[in-house]
């Protein structure tokens, strides 16, 4: 369920984003995202890379972090939220109203796919996730250890989501690559649900 920005009152100071939109004749569509998976995953670095951001240091998020990204005619409201043990008990506190769920992998992290496994699954039966798209980008295929998307896929059982649509994305947040796929995917859902 897509949300659009209430129109600007007529008194109120219109900005160039407002008056180009109100050229364009649309205005931004504006939605919220939960970015989550486990600790050290790459979700800063991901949700960096969509804001442009320089991704050579990066510390653990304590917390979350909101950042607001302009694609596609979007805006994406992106709460990445910490993926420490202690922290995803309250996971759930965030996840109302969200439009799209990224989850993030460290492909490279083996040991840990029964867990990130296991947290992805108890997400996706959260009744305020339901029918909610679900992307994950299995990140760090830059290293030669990173087991490959399709392996990941069938690992977490991806095929047997049927409430949702779903979309695994092979990418390395720290060069780039195959993040922009994964944002053209979201736009392809959100172009899909406004039909």
């Amino acid at each position: 369920m897509c949300r659009r920005t209430p129109p600007a009152s007529p008194c109120a100071p219109q900005g160039l984003l407002s008056v180009i939109q109100k050229l364009k004749g649309s205005p931004e569509q504006e939605l919220r995202i939960v970015l989550l998976g486990l600790d050290n995953a790459g979700k800063t670095t991901l949700l960096k890379r969509l804001a442009s951001e320089e991704v050579s240091t990066i510390t653990p998020t304590q917390g979350f972090n909101i950042k607001s990204v302009h694609s596609h005619g979007l805006k994406l409201n992106v709460w990445d939220i910490g993926g420490q043990r202690s922290i995803r008990p309250y996971w759930k506190k965030y996840l109302g109203s969200t439009d799209l769920l990224i989850y993030v992998i460290d492909s490279a992290d083996q040991k840990r796919f029964e867990e990130t496994g296991q947290e992805l699954a108890e997400l996706t039966e959260e009744e305020s996730l339901m029918g909610v798209p679900l992307l994950v980008f299995a990140n760090k295929q830059d290293l030669v250890t990173a087991a490959p998307a399709d392996e990941i896929a069938e690992g977490l059982n991806l095929h047997t989501y049927r409430d949702r649509e779903w979309q695994i994305q092979a990418c390395s947040a720290l060069s780039g690559e195959g993040v922009q796929d994964g944002m053209n995917w979201i736009s392809s859902q959100i172009m899909n649900r406004k039909k």
